[in-house]
This record gives C-alpha cells, structure tokens and sequence, in this order.
C-alpha cells in the first residue's frame, strides 16, 4: 500500500524549505528513523527522517526546489504488517494551517469553486495571539502562492504570513491593529476545488487558472488602468526577508531575475534591480505634525514594546539595583582592531568592538563566577553557570530585542564577530529565532552607538548583571610622565543585583575586565 510522507511542521512558523539532498532513491528500501533527506529553513539545515519501514516508491521534489509543510515530500509503500497503522497516519489528517475541505466537481466536469479559510498557524514558544501589523491584501485581491499575505507582531518578533494557494481574497476576519488568535480564521480564500479522482494535469491546471470572479477583476483594472507588467521569474522562489524588502521597495519580485540556484532571488538581486529610495514613514509623520497642532493620538502598546514594558516593570519592581561607573581608555585596543579589520573585511567578517567586549567579559567571568548568576523569585536558590550566553541589547524597527551568543567562553573572537553579524542582522529585521533570545546569562547594552557617556541600566531578569557601554571619546589624559595626551575614552555603567552582588565584588570584575580592554595583550594571554 502507498502513501504519502507529509512534511511535518519545523516550527518557527516556517512554512517552506529548500530541498539541498535526497539521501535515497526512488525504489531504495527504508526503515524507520533512516534519514531521508535534508531541507533548509531560514534558520538551519534539518534532517527528515523515516516514519515507517518500507520503499521509496516516488520523490516529489528535486535538488534545490522549496518543498511545502504540510505537502508530501516522498511516497512509499510500506510492510504489509504496519500498512493498516500508516495510512491511518498519512495525511488524512487535517493540521491546523491546512484545514480539511470537501471538494466538488461541477456538472459539466470542470472544478468547482469552494470556500477555505486559512488558519493562522502555531508560531511557536506557546504563542497563542499575535497583532495584526499590516494586511499586504485587500478583499477581492487574487493572490499566488506564497505570496505575502500580512505582517503579524508576536511579543518576540515580526512574522509574515505567506498563501498557501492560488485563489482570491474574500473576507479578511482582522483590522489592522486587532488581536488575532493562533489556530482561529485568519482569512478567507476562494481557490478552484480539485475532486480526489482527477488526473495531477487536471489538478495542476485548476490551480493555476484563477477563478472567473478574479478573472473580471483583472480585466476591469487593466482596462481602466493599463499597466504592463514583464513576468521574468513567474515562481519567484524567495525568503520572507526577501520578500519584504522587495514589497518596501514597491517591486514585483516576480519580475527581479534571480541569481540563485533555481532563480531564487536574494537581496542583493532586488536592491540592484531597482534604485528607488525607501521613503521614510518617520519623515512623513513629522511633516504631519508640522502642518497639525494642539491635536493628539492615543495607539496600544503591543507586539516587544509590550513585553519590554512588562519585563522592566518585573525588573525594578523585584531586583534591588545599583549601578557601578568607570571609564576605560579604548586607545591601545582600537589601534589592535584598526590594524586587524582590513584583513577581516576580505573574509566579509567585520570586526566591530563588541566581539572585544564580549570575550574580555568571558574572561573575567571565569575569576568572577558570581556575576554570570540567577536567583530564584523568592531569592532562596542561586544558580551559576558554565556557559557565557552574552547578550546584546539591538534596537530594531519592531522595538528592543535581546539576542545572546551562546558559548562564548569556548569561542575566538573571530567567532564571536560571526555571530554577532548574524544576530545583528536578524535583529534589526526583527526575526530573530526563538533559541537566539533565550539562555542569556549576562548582557551589554551599547547606547553609545546612539550617544550619550552614562547610563543606569535595568537587569534583564533573570540575569544578575548589566553593562551599559557609552559613547567613545577622543578626551585629555595624563600620561605617566605628567603630559597631557589625546586618548580615546569609553565610560561604562554596570548595574548588578544587589542581593547576590555586593559593591566590591562588580568593582573588582570591572577592574579585571577593564585591563583586558586597556591592554588587549592581557587579553590574548588569558585567552585558551
């Protein structure tokens, strides 16, 4: 007996993925848990492995093709004894992004329309409502598969929710701005219904012909508004990310050539097709408030300002802060990174002053093991750690977001300067991953990218410890000789715990911590 592998869900509210390799062949014997094939998401490779023992009996994909979730990846015909068990586990089985429907045929053979509305999905870390940011659809629109349908603010991170078919808008359930609820109606979609015993030709051209309805509505936009419209790329494979670069640019990515494998467009493919410049909302609400006066507006705190709100609240409602200040003379390091950064810049590394700080902090919370602590609600339990989870304060389009470099202790500083890359640039396109935000241990908060020289930071519970890094300046200072020098200056703010961390204790972590910064030789000398 045959059936279908489904695609199971890979969280994240990932959707699609590339297939990079088959690891077997149609016709090739399996068994259960056999790894089968590797798919990239966003985020990872990930391995799928074998349900049952059996035979491969058809791939649905190639090398390279965006497979589906919730679509079959593979068919196989199983052993006789586990047959009755696997077709009651196939996809019969509706999920909760993919409901089941009844499809019908109408009279005259043709596919039929039917009704089907999509269901938002499980984001994931037990998420359960989400704010509608903006519908990029209206009612009556006709939409192509994965095309972007709305952007939705969960309290970690913005999320793009893709079609999963061909078909027209009928209902939209959510205003802007309103709560919508995971595994409720997002949308409502009219698509072409295809009956179970239809060929896969059928099927195929009842998907890509759209219905009459949309049909009309082309028509009676192309008549009054003429637009031509050069079709280069008409599956446009594509990341989100991609996707809303492409949207913020006014772009139809189906026209963009892609230079990726299969045409996949990137980033760099859209940027260079077009040269137009993104306007800027802020510009626009300023002139607003030029033109206005004596008016006001009242919005709702919702998405990460939120849970930021909330989790300060928390913070200084619950952990007796103090705050710690010295300045370190950045000269001798920045002369190191100065003369180290070109070299880097060939490798597309580039090397910023945060991975310096980050591993002079590891360093010195190996002498200092208290300052990488948590304590429990009722201070009771102190717990410390082996790893150095540090993370670092972004200030991203979507509000505050708190990434940390897992591990910093076992890593170089050229490996910190990759990760910190990675999750800079995620950061600051709000979609960072769920693992990239949990497990921090300690954190640096680098206002004086921004300005200002001191700072009273607020502890990211359940952390101990806090640093607030102020604005580089080039500042007189006293040599050892008595001579006034131009030296560059960093103030720094540590706010600390005070139930766990007296004042003695974070004066002599910074002293230690300081020395690795003013002397970066120190550092490399500490360093295993």
């Amino acid at each position: 007996m045959s059936i279908d592998f489904i695609l199971p869900d890979i969280g994240e509210g990932i959707v699609e993925c590339e297939l990079v390799e088959w690891l077997v062949k149609e016709g090739d014997v399996i068994v259960e848990d056999q790894p089968i094939a590797d798919v990239m998401t966003d985020k990872a490779l990930v391995q799928i492995p074998a349900m049952h023992n059996g035979t491969v009996t058809k791939l649905y994909y190639a090398q390279g093709d965006i497979a589906k979730v919730h679509q079959p990846l593979f068919s196989m015909t199983t052993d006789q004894e586990q047959a009755p068990s696997a077709v009651q586990a196939a996809p019969v089985v509706a999920t909760p992004s993919t409901p089941a429907v009844e499809h019908s045929v109408a009279a005259n053979g043709e596919p039929a329309l039917e009704r089907e509305d999509f269901i938002l999905p499980d984001i994931g870390e037990g998420i359960v409502e989400c704010e509608l940011v903006e519908w990029l659809v209206k009612e009556g629109d006709v939409i192509v598969e994965d095309q972007p349908i709305a952007d939705v603010m969960t309290d970690k991170a913005l999320v793009q929710i893709p079609a999963m078919h061909n078909g027209t808008v009928t209902k939209l359930y959510y205003a802007k701005g309103e709560i919508a609820k995971v595994h409720a109606p997002l949308f409502e979609i009219e698509k072409l219904a295809v009956n179970g015993n239809q060929t896969a030709a059928v099927a195929a051209k009842a998907v890509e012909t759209p219905t009459v309805s949309a049909v009309e509505k082309v028509t009676v936009a192309t008549s009054t508004a003429p637009v031509e419209t050069k079709v280069i790329n008409s599956k446009a494979v594509a990341s989100p990310a991609v996707r809303r670069v492409a949207r913020e640019l006014n772009v139809n990515i189906h026209e963009i050539p892609g230079s990726g494998k299969k045409g996949r467009v990137y980033k760099e493919d859209v940027v260079s097709f077009t040269k137009v410049p993104v306007v800027s909302t802020e510009n626009v609400a300023q002139v607003a408030a030029v033109a206005q006066s004596g008016g006001k507006r009242v919005e709702p705190i919702r998405g990460i300002k939120a849970a930021m709100a909330k989790a300060m609240v928390r913070s200084v409602s619950t952990i007796p802060h103090f705050t710690y200040c010295e300045e370190i003379d950045m000269t001798n390091l920045m002369a190191l990174r100065s003369g180290m950064k070109d070299a880097y810049a060939k490798q597309d590394i580039k090397l910023t002053m945060m991975p310096f700080f980050m591993k002079s902090i590891s360093l010195a919370l190996k002498e200092f093991p208290i300052v990488n602590t948590q304590v429990n609600d009722d201070c009771t339990e102190i717990t410390y750690f082996d790893d150095h989870n540090i993370g670092m304060a972004v200030d991203s389009k979507v509000g505050l977001l708190v990434p940390n470099v897992k591990q910093v202790q076992n890593k170089s500083i050229v490996d910190v300067a990759k990760d910190i890359m990675r999750l800079t640039d995620s950061a600051r396109a709000g979609r960072v991953g769920a693992e990239d935000l949990k497990g921090g241990t300690i954190t640096i908060s680098n206002i004086g990218a921004i300005g200002g020289t001191v700072a009273t930071p607020i502890i990211n519970k359940p952390e101990s410890a806090i640093v607030a890094l102020g604005k580089l300046q080039k500042l007189p200072r006293f040599n050892d000789k008595g001579e006034v020098e131009a030296r560059y200056i960093m103030q720094v703010s540590w706010s600390g715990d005070h139930r766990v961390i007296d004042g003695g204790s974070i004066a002599r972590f910074c002293n230690l911590w300081k020395s690795f910064l003013e002397e970066p030789s120190n550092m490399l000398m500490h360093m295993s």
